[in-house]
């Protein structure tokens, strides 16, 4: 079952409801490694042929091996910040060239647990045709486009459950936040909105 959760981050969940799926007959299944489930790196190249269609570019993907990788691909398990072998990160840019933020991928050498997509805007209502477009193009080429399959009674659609993370933070004060999905396609979705001094930063990531 799917649940939607709302943060405020270092302090308490402060919101929970949950997304129903429709249920499905008991079988047994066969268990794979995360590594060898999911999404792989040559993924990118979906995305960027989707986003290119709609003017917004992403580079090729760089490979980060040495002591930043930390700064790419970090994620966080049972409340400790991990890390992982090996990252790709792109750049994403608009049709002028302005930079939009990047998307990185990392996990082993042969294949990601993990997606980041951070967007850094003037401010959160920056935008917001960009941000989305990049959020639910990552999400349907790297999960599934298959939000309509669970038939959630919160969120009939990813831009009404951007709209109501970018409500919540508004509601807070700003405060940093973070809203989690849970098990769609087996992956664990997180956005993440983060106050910088000049700037918001909308942090999309994906777990396998």
């Amino acid at each position: 079952m799917n649940k939607w959760i709302l943060i405020i981050i270092g302090a308490v969940i402060v919101a929970s409801s949950s997304l129903l799926i429709i249920s499905q007959p008991n079988t047994p299944t066969e268990t794979k490694p995360v590594y060898e489930t999911g999404f792989t790196y040559y993924d990118i190249e979906k995305i960027q042929k989707t986003l290119s269609s709609h003017n917004i570019f992403v580079s090729a993907p760089t490979a980060i091996t040495d002591n930043t990788i930390s700064q790419y691909c970090t994620y966080f398990e049972n409340g400790l910040p991990r890390t992982v072998e090996y990252c790709t990160t792109t750049a994403v840019t608009d049709i002028h060239g302005n930079a939009l933020g990047n998307i990185n991928l990392g996990g082993d050498t042969n294949s990601p647990i993990l997606a980041i997509a951070n967007l850094e805007t003037a401010t959160l209502e920056s935008n917001p045709a960009e941000v989305l477009l990049v959020f639910e193009t990552v999400i349907e080429s790297l999960v599934c486009d298959c939000w309509d399959e669970e038939q959630s009674e919160d969120f009939e659609s990813i831009s009404a459950w951007l709209d109501a993370v970018k409500k919540f933070y508004n509601d807070s004060n700003q405060r940093n936040i973070k809203s989690k999905i849970d098990n769609l396609a087996n992956t664990e979705i997180s956005l993440e909105i983060t106050t910088k001094e000049n700037s918001v930063l909308q942090t999309l990531i994906i777990l396998k």
